[in-house]
């Protein structure tokens, strides 16, 4: 069984932004170049916040039909959902699939879900459907959705601890997402130590590109020149 990350190793990743952790994911297993993250834009209410970094607490969601449920059917599976968001290693983030035909008829997310997830040990929300009450969102609870939308409509969570699919990132319960306002992405548990380790290593690849290029002066010759010198840096 694969180690959960440290406390320390999670910060870490907080401290590094999305599409960096993609460029170091595709350096520490290739194969993951194509896929596992989101492909379409999603709105980041809180582009200015750090990444967020946790472990998925998955879902599916309805919002244009009424579920049928009695209101005690409805309660129970309630409470059932709220025990799993509950569960699990912490920090998590929501990553909720709008299932419905048109998806962000309604929004499962506002001002009561964010603070009552928040509370359950979540640091946001990440969805293709929709979200409403953004001036009354838990604080700090970033949000990175599909549509705003005004109505709840008829919303309920149709399946929880299930897989998603977020505009292509596919997504498993207990997975570990990272997310900022770029878009998400799934970081193997298994390459969570060697994606920390290689950053320095593409730091320093990178950095001769752009000290060429941002030099005074510099020729289509030098940029070459210093890609290939880039190639060469392997350790």
């Amino acid at each position: 069984m694969t180690a959960c990350p440290t406390a320390d190793e999670i910060a870490s990743l907080a401290g590094i932004d999305t599409p960096t952790i993609c460029n170091l994911l595709e350096m520490v297993m290739p194969v993951r170049r194509g896929f596992g993250f989101t492909v379409q834009h999603l709105h980041c209410l809180y582009p200015h916040m750090k990444p967020i970094v946790g472990f998925a607490r998955t879902a599916t969601m309805r919002a244009k039909d009424p579920a049928g449920w009695t209101p005690d059917e409805a309660r129970s599976r309630r409470n059932r959902y709220l025990d799993y968001v509950a569960s699990g290693d912490v920090p998590k983030i929501c990553v909720v699939q709008d299932v419905d035909e048109r998806s962000g008829y309604g929004a499962l997310f506002g001002e009561v879900n964010s603070t009552v997830h928040k509370a359950l040990g979540c640091l946001g929300l990440v969805t293709d459907g929709s979200v409403r009450d953004i001036d009354q969102l838990a604080p700090d609870f970033q949000v990175l959705a599909g549509l705003v939308a005004p109505s709840h409509a008829f919303v309920h969570v149709a399946q929880w601890a299930c897989e998603v699919n977020i505009e292509g990132m596919v997504v498993q319960d207990g997975d570990l997402i990272h997310a900022d306002r770029h878009g998400a992405v799934v970081v193997p548990l298994t390459a969570v130590r060697g994606v920390l380790d290689s950053l320095d290593l593409m730091v320093r690849r990178e950095a001769v590109i752009l000290d060429a290029a941002r030099r005074p002066g510099a020729t289509v010759e030098d940029i070459k020149d210093a890609w290939k010198q880039s190639d060469q840096i392997n350790e």
